[in-house]
């Protein structure tokens, strides 16, 4: 486990995308083994991404969001009422913090454990990027504090899991289901306009250092749910990986994606004989939709559809705002009434690029196990 850790905080220090990070994270099958349909009744145990059991006695009052991504998971399912605590800062600006308690230290990205056990939730909820960091879990248990670590999310269908036990942690397991009911039908309606449809070959520029994603990621599979052959994926690589420019240049993609925390694909210099750049096919997506597999991940997915099959996005874009409008009417609303209108901004944005980086920098340097 050390090698595996070290090798992935190498690939951290020159990738610029969380991907890596979760990708190779948590190794237990627990929270991706819930029941698919899970109830709010407890007391409930469940066997997160440690491998441990976690008891939860009754249902949560008062929740605190280790990460970013967790706080905007929370907020997806309408249980934002029930955060006490979260990180508060331009990692979850989109989100209304108010009087919330910021846990996390100068950086605006790393918990701080004090914070947190001087907040006495009854739950925390955690992204497996918290397995690095064995001295904030450890002083986190010896206060009495019930963690749950989310596993690591390598499809669409990990997604939806993380949003169902998220329910489960926060007993807001009706509105989960209906989230998920919601990513459903929008992802039904690219899947059915994009049946017939070619899907050119494209590849995911994640830094200048060739960063990018293969299959058993769910970065794969937002591209090919929006109607692309993902490039890395014909070159037989599977999760995070370094592809050489070269490898990329004689496979001639016809669509370069890229996260738009740059102005620009971050390897376009070293791309410039493909049919992407000459032809300036190129579509900036939320670096955050792209990173943090929460439901926002539907947005990405719109995006590249809406840039690359134009005329299907065109007959598709109202079907989207229906389904939207539906689940608004159901009350999918916060508490100041604001409402998701499918703008990448104000939706659920992710843990984001440089957040992961500092936490996982700062964490411990194995991965934790509770004792």
């Amino acid at each position: 486990m050390r090698r595996q850790l070290a090798v992935i905080l190498t690939v951290l220090l020159t990738v610029s995308a969380i991907g890596p990070a979760v990708a190779g994270a948590g190794t237990g099958t627990g929270a991706a083994a819930q029941d698919s349909q899970p109830q709010c009744e407890y007391p409930l145990t469940m066997t997160d991404a440690t491998g441990e059991d976690v008891t939860i006695e009754a249902e949560p009052e008062s929740v605190v969001t280790l990460y970013p991504g967790d706080a905007q998971l929370a907020y997806s399912i309408g249980a934002e009422d029930k955060v006490v605590g979260m990180p508060v800062g331009q990692y979850t600006e989109s989100l209304e913090a108010g009087d919330r308690t910021d846990i996390t230290g100068d950086d605006g990205a790393t918990p701080v454990a004090e914070e947190i056990i001087g907040l006495n939730p009854d739950v925390v909820l955690a992204a497996n990027i918290a397995l690095y960091n064995e001295d904030l879990l450890e002083q986190l248990e010896d206060a009495g504090i019930t963690v749950v670590v989310l596993d690591t999310a390598t499809s669409l269908d990990d997604v939806r899991e993380n949003v169902r036990v998220t329910g489960q942690v926060t007993g807001e397991c009706e509105s989960a289901a209906e989230t998920v009911q919601w990513m459903d039908e929008r992802l039904d309606i690219y899947e059915d306009a994009l049946a017939n449809e070619s899907a050119p070959l494209a590849y995911y520029d994640g830094g200048e250092n060739g960063d990018t994603h293969g299959t058993e990621t769910f970065q794969h599979e937002v591209m090919t749910t929006a109607g692309l052959t993902n490039l890395a994926a014909e070159e037989d690589q599977t999760g995070w990986v370094q592809l050489n420019s070269e490898v990329v240049v004689d496979a001639n993609p016809e669509w370069i994606i890229y996260p738009d925390r740059t102005e620009s694909p971050p390897s376009a210099g070293a791309l410039e004989g493909t049919t992407a750049v000459s032809e300036d096919n190129v579509v900036a997506v939320d670096d955050n939709a792209m990173s943090q597999p929460g439901p926002n991940v539907v947005y990405a997915i719109e995006t590249i559809v809406e840039d690359v099959h134009p005329e299907v996005y065109d007959d598709i874009e109202g079907d989207l705002e229906d389904v939207d409008e539906e689940y608004r009417d159901d009350g999918n609303e916060s508490d100041d009434g604001s409402e998701s209108d499918g703008d990448n901004e104000s939706a659920i944005p992710g843990f984001g690029t440089a957040a992961a980086l500092i936490a996982l920098l700062a964490a411990a340097g194995v991965v934790a196990r509770r004792r």
